[in-house]
């Protein structure tokens, strides 16, 4: 009797040393006890800079941040933030999705900006339960832009004639090759002061009491460096993103950086997919007015801050 006893316990301590030993093989994220922080890298400019150069929005990054939400093990999602705004609707729909995952998941939020979080890219950074920067890093811009040319002179000393034909008095409203209306402007404005007071109330929602400057200071489309940010109440602390989660989560912290989704689609939308070269053939020359397009204004929204 005392041997089959034995045997039962012998038996019961090789299951357990097996179950540990199963442990062991398993990815270090998937073992029980292992603290991980998933990372989602949003960057480059929201919206569409051209039709077809597609920059960052929510049908883009949506895959990512619900692969980084369902994470096992996961104490938390970390978002790192280089932009300089965009598109004010892609901008609050991705705001949205994180809110809403962070609120399904019950997982805090912790965004950490790089060079800029402006604009648009400051109102992701507001889906964060806390916003890290650097000291250089810029943050702000809480307004709205817009702008456009006037080539009515240019095309009359080339010689051309504008012929447009509408129905409905304002649908030419602020054509470039048209001249400028006093009446079209005071439209375009009423449509960015609203737009800007969703902007600023998304604002106040999310970091609430922590702000501390006036709104005729934080809200005039002005942008600062880290630490003045900090200040004012749009960010909480300077750190840097490895720092700040082994200090929270220990020095072994897993910190898994979920990529973009790769392949044949994506390489239609911008990124050249392995074998996709044939597709680069396609555009030729016709592809090169749309690219600098697409360049030049990328290029100077990131002007605006600097960079």
């Amino acid at each position: 009797m005392s041997e089959q006893i034995s045997d039962r316990h012998g038996h019961s301590g090789g299951r357990s040393g097996l179950l540990e030993r199963v442990q062991g093989m398993l990815p270090a994220r998937f073992r029980r006890g292992t603290a991980v922080v998933p990372v989602v890298r949003l960057s480059g400019v929201i919206g569409a800079v051209t039709p077809l150069r597609p920059g960052m929005t929510l049908s883009g990054v949506a895959k990512m941040l619900e692969r980084a939400f369902g994470t096992r093990n996961a104490k938390a999602v970390a978002l790192v933030i280089n932009s300089p705004g965009g598109s004010p609707v892609q901008s609050r729909q991705i705001y949205l999705r994180i809110r809403q995952l962070a609120a399904e998941k019950k997982l805090p939020v912790l965004v950490f900006a790089e060079d800029v979080a402006a604009s648009g890219g400051y109102m992701i950074a507001c889906a964060g339960d806390e916003i890290y920067c650097d000291p250089s890093s810029i943050l702000g811009s809480i307004g709205v832009v817009g702008g456009s040319f006037g080539f009515q002179e240019a095309i009359k000393k080339i010689g051309v004639e504008r012929r447009l034909y509408t129905a409905g008095s304002h649908k030419a409203m602020l054509d470039p090759f048209l001249p400028e209306n006093p009446d079209d402007v005071a439209r375009l404005k009423t449509i960015q002061r609203e737009i800007h007071a969703t902007f600023i109330n998304l604002v106040k929602q999310s970091r609430g009491s922590r702000l501390k400057g006036a709104d005729d200071v934080l809200f005039t489309g002005e942008y600062w460096a880290g630490e003045t940010a900090i200040g004012l109440g749009l960010a909480d602390s300077i750190g840097d993103l490895r720092s700040v989660l082994r200090a929270r989560y220990g020095e072994k912290v897993l910190t898994p950086v979920i990529a973009p989704a790769s392949g044949l689609l994506s390489g239609l939308l911008g990124r050249r997919a392995p074998g996709a070269g044939s597709l680069a053939a396609l555009d030729g020359l016709a592809g090169l007015p749309d690219d600098l397009i697409s360049a030049l204004e990328t290029r100077a929204i990131w002007a605006r801050f600097g960079l």
